[in-house]
């Protein structure tokens, strides 16, 4: 990178504090002792760990119920409201 250049046209230079996010985001988690990632798994990994630190983990989880209970329970919006016609009378 050519910090003098960027410099001199009043860019800022944060290449540190990026390396410092980097570090805490990824590497202190991925990089334990005795840990192998997949690339699957790390990315899956990741996306935890970004919900996690950025405080949405209860408004995540409430999607992802939501979303599982969508795809495993296709007719249950439809079917509330139905009574059976012996329980009807």
């Amino acid at each position: 990178m050519r910090y003098d250049e960027y410099l001199a046209a009043g860019f800022p230079i944060a290449t540190g504090v990026i390396e410092g996010a980097c570090r805490h985001w990824v590497k202190d988690r991925m990089e334990r002792s005795g840990m192998r990632w997949n690339l699957a798994g790390a990315k899956a990994m990741l996306n935890v760990r970004a919900i996690h630190e950025s405080d949405c983990w209860k408004t995540s989880q409430e999607h992802r119920r939501e979303d599982k209970s969508k795809r495993y329970h296709p007719h249950r919006g439809p079917l509330a409201d139905y009574q059976p016609l012996a329980l009807a009378i």
